[in-house]
């Protein structure tokens, strides 16, 4: 396993294809929200091109797991490259669109939501079936409608307290003699823990 990062390898070490991939200043604060200890076991749905999964798997070490699930066959192959890339033997990909896929897998310490494709609640029953009390969720929301369908189900469960940050991120770009900001799309990120 690769020790030469910590948390928030460089976007540009990853192999990228046409599928979207979570940014490192989400990766940063996704994986810190998660509290990823070594030893446990992750899920990650919507993998994209598996960079949450390989920053998660680097977190758990050895001794965990992290399941990623991904329906886009691109993506899969961009998973394995990743991980191989990285030289981690515990990223476990399911070739699967969300809940599918899940019907397998252990207790989870952990599960990071990026993409839901519109199945959003079912992963999260199942995913609240499957995470230990005191396990957490996270949930990447880019549209308005996912972050409310998704603060709506936390409402309504007795589950999980919650907390919900919004984040945006500026990179600045030498243009000439300026510098100028080139804004990123804003991100909801949601963290959930289990409490019963």
């Amino acid at each position: 396993m690769s020790g030469k990062w910590g948390i928030g390898i460089p976007d540009a070490e990853f192999i990228r294809g046409k599928v979207p991939m979570t940014k490192q200043e989400i990766r940063i604060l996704t994986i810190a929200k998660a509290g990823i200890k070594q030893g446990d076991i992750v899920l990650d749905v919507g993998a994209g091109t598996g960079s949450l999964s390989c920053e998660a798997a680097m977190q758990a070490g050895n001794d965990g797991m992290v399941y990623a699930i991904e329906r886009n066959h691109e993506g899969i192959g961009l998973i394995a490259a990743n991980a191989e890339k990285f030289g981690l033997d515990n990223v476990h990909i399911i070739h699967a669109e969300a809940p599918a896929g899940m019907d397998e897998l252990p207790r989870l310490d952990a599960v990071l939501i990026g993409g839901s494709g519109k199945r959003l609640e079912p992963i999260l029953d199942r995913a609240g079936e499957l995470l230990k009390t005191g396990g957490r969720i996270i949930l990447n929301c880019i549209t308005v409608q996912t972050l409310m369908q998704c603060l709506n189900y936390m409402r309504a469960s007795e589950l999980y307290k919650y907390e919900t940050v919004q984040v945006q991120v500026n990179r600045w770009e030498q243009v000439g003699s300026y510098d100028m900001a080139k804004a990123a799309n804003p991100i909801f990120i949601v963290a959930c823990e289990k409490i019963k």
